[in-house]
């Protein structure tokens, strides 16, 4: 892969300046794309302006929306934004003769040249709307000057597997549509995650996200060599509106860039991410944690934490701290809640979901004391809930049986999902899930959901309104979450489904990944290392546990957040170990917030016969990493690879943290070939390098 050194950020705003960009109404809406990329306020005004086919699309009583929206009443308001360096408007559009109102909410990020949108349908009138389906958030075509190929660059969803997040390219085929879509209900399972980004063969791309955390789709098709075509929404959904009733829609972003090298767009799309789609707690960017738990899975034959006690908790705080390995946040997964201890009747965390109330046999003064002792310390407190999926004969199934959605026809099943979109479920379970978190002294907020809620909602659906109950679910699971994060302001969420199954643009402003695959049971390093390679194109917050301290291994696992699950009552685990990987955890980590290039290829990178390795790289002081890994079958002691972001006229010191030893380049000489060399099959290296004023020696 080559790479190229990045236009100057100034120069490039310079250039966006003096875009131009028009408007060609052709059904479809399709952006005609001058030499630059859109100053985006000015491209938003006319995406939406009076009179014109707006970029998104719906059929109404079987009728197209290009047909009729430019006559409907029309009104555009701007709105005073409470981020800084956003713009917002509100578009409406709305039809006094059914009286269907449509809203379009955009906002507008200058400095990214980036902007997303959502839909809002409400009925306001006093019978049932026409029948709305096939609602396009966005459907846009672009057309550049360059003619040539466009490409597609995305990622797998989750498959517990080592293909997990693997990064995807795909050269479009003129005419033919490349369909995408999650599998069985949250967004990020199955063979896609919701980020793409599309490479013009202009030397301009887009990047598009996705946010919607059921069943989302995204159509993208190369309508002929100059112009490229995207639509995306929600998969399902054909419904009636009752009067007064709304409804909400999957959010869309579009993020323009400009380089001859694609990761440039990339790399500009983490920094957005990072920037405003972020949590941040005091108008702050909010780190998420270096995690550990209590002993993880000890003693046999528990299962993640059913028999963990209060005061065994406590004992292993102590004996953390007593050895120097102090986390950021001590990590509770399942097991803690009632019922989930007794193994004399088969039950385990797994079939105990819906008794949310603590186990008093082994926690009999709640959590508190847990959290007090880890509060002393230092530290903050993290504790799973799994709220969506209960068990049929636990407390929440038998107190509240009208808030299950159940399948009539699988009443065998244990499952039964809870109702979300109730809105008197919904509120309950919000103040409840609050409450437990401020009795219980808890910092940090974990949601799992190890299920696929699709089946669910359909069986559900009232007859005409299909795809009803998924839209008002997910808009229960942001009201939920939006009002932990309100009743908290110093809350963090970690968002887990299985593992990393519920990744999406709507997502990642109110939580992170930080158990991103459930493929970590599998003890494979290699495959933590995959995960790491692909899910940083698009992402850069997300982290997974670790449970050797060899350096192989633990680098394998090193992101931007980290659990280390690593037995401290093992007689044969070394404390010195583990402290070596927490000290060189704290010196990496903050390369990982910044830009990133795969200096490997995207070939299959879950074989054993090659290395894998990339590069972090800091821009503000030109800094950064290279990390490698030689797996265990390759017979390759030495691969070459060529940095990128360096400053070839610069000299750099480069660094082997292992031997500690350093050698001088000239940028040029990075960017062309720099030799990586590893003696041994299944070992890694770790290189550190800056700009020195030195030079080599020629000698």
């Amino acid at each position: 892969m080559k790479h190229f050194k990045k236009i100057e950020s100034k120069f490039l705003f310079s250039l966006l300046i003096m875009s131009v960009w028009s408007i060609i109404a052709v059904g479809q809406t399709t952006a005609k794309i001058s030499k630059h990329i859109p100053e985006i306020e000015k491209w938003i005004q006319k995406q939406f302006a009076k009179g014109k086919t707006p970029p998104f699309s719906f059929i109404c009583d079987g009728k197209p929306s290009a047909e009729f929206i430019r006559q409907w009443d029309y009104s555009q308001q701007k709105i005073e934004s409470e981020e800084a360096d956003v713009i917002k408007y509100l578009f409406t559009y709305y039809n006094p003769t059914n009286e269907l109102k449509v809203e379009c909410t955009v906002k507008g990020y200058p400095s990214y040249q980036a902007a997303e949108w959502v839909l809002n349908f409400t009925n306001k009138g006093t019978s049932n709307s026409p029948t709305l389906e096939q609602v396009k958030v966005v459907d846009l075509a672009m057309q550049y000057a360059s003619k040539g190929e466009f490409k597609l660059h995305y990622a797998d969803g989750n498959h517990i597997s080592k293909y997990d997040f693997h990064p995807r390219s795909v050269t479009l085929t003129t005419g033919e549509t490349k369909q995408m879509s999650p599998q069985g209900g949250r967004s990020s399972e199955g063979d896609y995650l919701p980020f793409f980004n599309i490479e013009s063969p202009a030397g301009q791309g887009v990047i598009l996200g996705v946010g919607w955390s059921g069943t989302w789709y995204a159509d993208v098709c190369a309508q002929d060599n100059r112009t490229i075509s995207m639509a995306s929404g929600m998969k399902t959904m054909k419904l009636y509106l009752r009067p007064q009733e709304t409804i909400r829609t999957p959010s869309i972003s579009l993020m323009f860039w400009e380089n001859i090298d694609r990761m440039a767009g990339h790399n500009k799309f983490r920094r957005f991410v990072l920037a405003h789609k972020s949590r941040k707690i005091n108008g702050k960017f909010a780190e998420y944690p270096l995690s550990s738990g209590f002993n993880y899975r000890d003693p046999a034959p528990c299962t993640e934490y059913s028999c963990l006690t209060a005061d065994y908790a406590i004992a292993m705080v102590k004996r953390y701290i007593q050895f120097g390995l102090k986390p950021e946040v001590f990590w509770l997964d399942a097991g803690w809640n009632t019922d989930a201890a007794d193994f004399e009747h088969g039950k385990t965390w797994a079939n105990t979901a819906g008794n949310w109330t603590v186990d008093t046999l082994r926690f009999p003064k709640g959590l508190r004391p847990v959290a007090d002792e880890i509060h002393k310390v230092g530290a903050k407190f993290m504790v799973w809930f799994e709220p969506e999926r209960v068990i049929r004969g636990t407390q929440w199934a038998v107190e509240h049986p009208d808030w299950m959605l159940d399948i009539p026809e699988h009443n065998n099943d244990t499952y039964l999902l809870f109702d979300l979109g109730n809105p008197e479920a919904c509120h309950w379970m919000s103040k409840y899930i609050g409450d437990m978190l401020e009795e219980n002294s808890i910092d940090y907020y974990r949601q799992d959901f190890n299920m696929q809620p699709d089946i669910y909602w359909a069986a559900n659906d009232e007859p005409g309104r299909t795809g009803m109950k998924e839209i008002r679910h997910i808009e229960g699971l942001y009201y939920f979450w939006d009002y932990l994060l309100s009743r908290f302001p110093n809350l963090l969420i970690d968002n887990c489904a299985s593992g990393g199954r519920r990744i999406d643009w709507e997502t990642i402003g109110r939580s992170a990944p930080l158990w991103r695959s459930d493929y970590y049971h599998y003890d494979d390093p290699d495959g933590y290392q995959c995960h790491t390679y692909g899910l940083n194109f698009f992402l850069p917050l997300h982290g997974t546990g670790s449970l050797q301290t060899d350096p192989y291994s633990f680098r394998s696992s090193v992101s931007t957040a980290l659990i280390y699950n690593w037995k401290i009552t093992d007689k044969n685990a070394s404390v010195y170990e583990m402290q070596r990987c927490l000290k060189e955890f704290h010196e990496i980590r903050p390369y990982y917030y910044e830009d990133y290039y795969p200096l490997t290829g995207t070939e299959d990178m879950t074989r054993d016969n090659i290395w894998l390795a990339y590069q972090m790289h800091r821009p503000s002081d030109d800094s950064g990493i290279i990390v490698a890994f030689r797996r265990t079958a390759s017979k390759d002691k030495k691969i070459t690879v060529r940095l990128s972001g360096v400053d070839p006229e610069k000299y750099y010191t480069v660094t082997d943290m292992d031997s500690r030893q350093s050698k001088i380049y000239q940028g040029k000489e990075l960017t062309s070939q720099l030799p990586l060399f590893l003696e041994k099959p299944h070992s890694s290296l770790l290189l550190k390098y800056k700009v020195t004023n030195e030079k080599p020696n020629k000698e």
